[in-house]
């Protein structure tokens, strides 16, 4: 027992020693936005304090999500998986709160029907392999933090989190520890192009770009100039946190990330699987990194998580379906593509797949009887939609601005994103391209095939298989054996992550309570009082046991 109580002296001083060598890591998320910035060409909105990150940062012009939403995006982002490989490609599962109810509105003609009630808000139960990446991060010292959007498809388990909530920060941290933080800007969203109607516009309508496939119009141009000074609030929330860095003294001894979930907020950009859904602006600062650089690699959201894993120093599982693209385990050779989907978007089914090189977009769709424009009704608070909806009603829209609205699709569309940014002009049929659409075809085939596909299932038949009858499997309780000091902790539910909580006095832990990641045995001296709880992704957490050693 000596020996083990040793060990574990000797591992504590040892990660304490990594722990000080190891980099600070902060991401500066935003929600809906483009690479409408003018460090890739775009300089409608006054944006210094990104222009200055952009300046000493590496510059990625061929970043992309794998879902043109959040939710789904977002359980890429944390687990490092394509949505269609765990069940997370439907937007939306379920709420980001523990504890699912029903929810009633017309859904897809594969909705679950239980006791009378369209399909429930779901916590996709994820494989059993499958962890919140931050798990990985807890395990080698790191204080994670996250203020304080989710939205994974599942609820966060309580081991994903030093800190999530609005008061999340790294400030709250041990001394000299290691931290990754999250912070997330919603002023971007979707939303404020309507909850910020009255404010006051910092970007003049009639001086911002239209797209192709938007009508000169001036309900459009008024929505579009909101989203651009949407953009200017966001800068000034940007700068007020690199500040609270650099009066820190952290800026230098932290990576810093800055990045839109998926595309821009206006019609024909969220939700969909062409460019203006799916890229996003995306710069990585490293320390004492001055001179900034632009790098057309293509990166993935999958691949995130490994390469903060990377960058940590940590080993990336080899369950993840992304690769480093810094960091120590970075791999020599760059990507070819990028992968994406489109499956059912609230009421509206589909299931559309898309691999793009730098230069060509190829999509697949799997109902091309399936209008290509989705009436979903959240967006149709913005005026422009409805101006959009009525100019096509009234026969007022060109070809370039009818697309958007075709009734049919055909099974594969082809785009030279060079020559048509837009992705407007589909090459399909054009014969030049048929070993290019081949290649694709093939490349996409390969990649379906590696990682399964999940949309394949109807919805009904897989919410059934991960919930029985409908109802959440819940995680087993924890088991504890305690010797000579030392507990170690297990828990029968395969995939389970176990919490803890060490007290000398009763308490009456919560989600928000500060519970430590079990990863290892723990030194713990009778007479102390230890919570514990045990999660598994898509469960139901188990009850919180307390025992008095």
């Amino acid at each position: 027992m000596k020996r083990v109580i040793f060990l574990l002296l000797i591992t504590f001083l040892l990660n304490g020693l990594l722990r000080a060598q190891r980099p600070n890591i902060i991401w500066l998320t935003c929600e809906d936005i483009s690479p409408t910035l003018s460090m890739y060409g775009d300089s409608t909105a006054y944006t210094p304090n990104l222009d200055r990150l952009a300046k000493e940062s590496i510059v990625y012009t061929n970043a992309f999500t794998t879902v043109g939403v959040c939710a789904p995006s977002r359980s890429s982002i944390i687990t490092g998986m394509y949505p269609t490989s765990i069940g997370t490609q439907h937007m939306r599962a379920g709420k980001d709160i523990h504890g699912w109810g029903a929810r009633n509105y017309t859904l897809p003609s594969n909705a679950v029907d239980i006791n009378g009630d369209s399909i429930p808000l779901y916590s996709v139960v994820t494989p059993p392999n499958v962890r919140c990446f931050t798990e990985y991060l807890r395990e080698e010292g790191y204080y994670c933090t996250n203020n304080t959007k989710t939205d994974y498809q599942f609820a966060s388990p309580i081991t994903a989190w030093d800190a999530n909530s609005e008061q999340a920060h790294w400030k709250n941290r041990k001394e000299q520890q290691p931290f990754f933080a999250v912070f997330n800007f919603g002023v971007t969203h979707e939303s404020r192009i309507w909850l910020n109607k009255n404010l006051p516009l910092t970007v003049a309508p009639e001086s911002v770009p239209l797209p192709a496939y938007y009508p000169e119009n001036p309900v459009v141009r008024n929505d579009v100039a909101r989203n651009y000074s949407n953009i200017e609030l966001l800068d000034k929330q940007i700068g007020q946190k690199l500040k609270e860095l650099e009066d820190a003294g952290l800026l230098e001894n932290t990576i810093v990330f800055f990045f839109s979930d998926h595309g821009g907020p206006l019609p024909r950009g969220k939700r969909e699987h062409y460019d203006s859904g799916l890229k996003v602006p995306f710069m990585v600062r490293l320390p004492n990194h001055k001179n900034g650089k632009f790098t057309d690699e293509l990166v993935s959201f999958v691949d995130l998580a490994p390469t903060v894993l990377s960058l940590a120093g940590v080993e990336i599982p080899e369950y993840m379906q992304g690769q480093a693209f810094l960091g120590a385990s970075k791999l020599p050779k760059a990507r070819t593509y990028i992968f994406g989907s489109g499956d059912r978007f609230d009421g509206f089914p589909d299931r559309i797949r898309i691999v793009r090189d730098k230069q060509f977009l190829y999509v697949r769709n799997y109902h091309k009887e399936l209008p290509a424009y989705k009436d979903v009704s959240y967006r149709k608070n913005i005026d422009m939609m409805n101006e959009l909806l009525k100019l096509k009603e009234e026969g007022k829209l060109t070809n370039d601005q009818k697309y958007w609205f075709r009734s049919k699709k055909t099974s594969e569309e082809l785009y030279d994103c060079l020559a048509d940014p837009e992705n407007l002009h589909n090459l399909i049929n054009t014969k030049k391209y048929g070993k290019k659409i081949a290649a694709m075809s093939n490349t996409m085939d390969k990649w379906l095939e590696r990682v399964g596909d999940m949309g394949a299932i109807p919805e009904k038949e897989h919410l059934l298989t991960m919930w029985p009858n409908g109802i959440q499997p819940i995680t087993e309780k924890p088991e504890l054996s305690y010797e000579e000091n030392v507990i170690k902790l297990s828990c029968e539910t395969k995939g389970a992550s176990i919490a803890y909580i060490i007290s000398d006095v009763e308490i009456n832990p919560d989600f928000d309570s500060k519970w430590q990641l079990y990863h290892s045995p723990i030194e713990i001296k009778k007479g102390r009082k230890i919570y514990l709880q045990a999660h598994r992704i898509g469960y139901k957490e188990s009850e919180v046991l307390m025992l008095e050693l």
